[in-house]
C-alpha cells in the first residue's frame, strides 16, 4: 500500500465514511492512477478534468462520475490540502428514474414461485418491512420482537449508520416461525453457504430475479423493487407520509414523497383541470370547403 494511500483511507476513517464509500472512492482513484500511469498526486487539475471527459466519453453513468469527482475533491482537497481553485471540477446532474412498482398480485406471484424456503422468507421480510437488501441480510433472529406488545423489527445500522424499527406483520411473523421450526437459524435470521455468515446481497438479488422470472413479470428489476412497493402500497392505503419516511428510514421526507409520483391509485384519483371547465362536447360544425 502506497502511501498516499494509507493518508487517504486514514482521512477516510476520521470521517467515519462507509465501507462502500472507502471502496468507491478508492477505486475511482486507483482509475486515474492506471490512466496516466503515475502516481496522483503528480497530476494536475487539467489531466484530471481531461480523464473525467474520457470516462464520460467511454458512457460512464452520470451517477458514477459525480462518485469519481467526489473521489477526487476528497483526495485533493481533504487529503493533499489543494485549493479548491486548483480542483475546478463542476459537478454533473444526477439523471433520476421512477422506480417501477409492482401491484399487489404481481408481488403475490414472486413469492408463489420461489421455491427455497429461505428465499421466500427473505423476500417476503424485505416486502413487509421495506427493508433494502443489505438490512435485509444482515437480520438476526433477536431482531423480530415478536411479543404481542412490541411486533415490530429492529433494523441495526441501517443506511447513515442509524438503527430503526419498522414493521412485523401477522402475516410475516406466521412465515418466520415456520422457517425457524425447520431450520433453527443462529445468529443470523438468514444464514449462508459459509459458517457464520449471513447470506450475501449478491445471492438475495439473485433469489429474486430467479422469482421475478418464474412469475413472468417483467418490470421491476432488482430486489430493491421490493422496498419500493412497500412504500407505494402502504401510501396508496392511506398511510402517512412521515410515518412510511420513519419505517424506511429516510433522512428527509422529500426523498418519500417521489412515491407520490408513481402512486397509481393517487394519480389516478386526481382530475385533469380540464375536467373541471364547463367545455361543450358537441361537435364543432365542419368547416367550409
Amino acid at each position: 500500500m502506497t502511501a498516499l494511500r494509507s493518508r487517504m483511507i486514514d482521512q477516510m476513517k476520521l470521517r467515519n465514511f462507509a465501507p462502500k464509500t472507502h471502496q468507491a472512492y478508492l477505486g475511482a482513484v486507483t482509475g486515474l492512477a492506471q490512466f496516466y500511469h503515475a502516481p496522483p498526486d503528480r497530476l494536475d487539475g487539467s489531466q484530471i478534468q481531461s480523464y473525467l471527459v474520457h470516462r464520460i466519453d467511454q458512457g460512464l453513468a452520470p451517477s458514477s462520475i459525480n462518485v469519481a469527482i467526489c473521489a477526487f475533491r476528497f483526495l485533493y482537497q481533504e487529503t493533499l490540502g489543494w485549493d479548491p481553485l486548483k480542483l475546478p471540477i463542476p459537478p454533473r446532474k444526477r439523471v433520476t428514474h421512477l422506480p417501477e412498482i409492482l401491484c399487489g398480485a404481481e408481488v403475490e406471484r414472486i413469492f408463489e414461485t420461489t421455491e427455497n424456503v429461505t428465499h421466500r422468507a427473505l423476500l417476503m421480510t424485505t416486502y413487509a418491512a421495506g427493508l433494502r437488501v443489505s438490512e435485509g441480510v444482515a437480520l438476526r433472529v433477536t431482531d423480530i420482537e415478536s411479543s404481542s406488545e412490541r411486533m415490530l423489527i429492529r433494523v441495526e445500522q441501517g443506511k447513515g449508520k442509524k438503527d430503526r424499527y419498522t414493521l412485523l406483520s401477522e402475516r410475516l411473523l406466521t412465515e418466520l416461525r415456520d422457517y425457524w421450526r425447520r431450520f433453527r437459524p443462529d445468529p443470523w435470521l438468514f444464514p449462508g453457504k459459509i459458517p457464520g455468515k449471513h447470506l450475501s446481497a449478491s445471492a438475495a438479488q439473485r433469489a429474486y430475479e430467479k422469482a421475478r422470472g418464474r412469475a413472468g413479470i417483467v418490470k421491476g428489476s432488482g430486489i430493491h423493487t421490493l422496498r419500493h412497493c412497500f412504500a407505494t402500497h402502504l401510501l396508496e392505503a392511506g398511510v402517512d407520509v412521515t410515518v412510511i419516511q420513519k419505517l424506511l428510514g429516510h433522512a428527509s421526507v422529500l426523498t418519500t414523497m417521489r412515491y407520490v409520483q408513481v402512486s397509481r391509485k393517487i394519480l389516478g384519483a386526481t382530475k385533469s383541470p380540464l375536467d373541471l371547465l364547463r367545455v361543450p362536447t358537441e361537435p364543432l360544425p365542419e368547416e367550409p370547403a
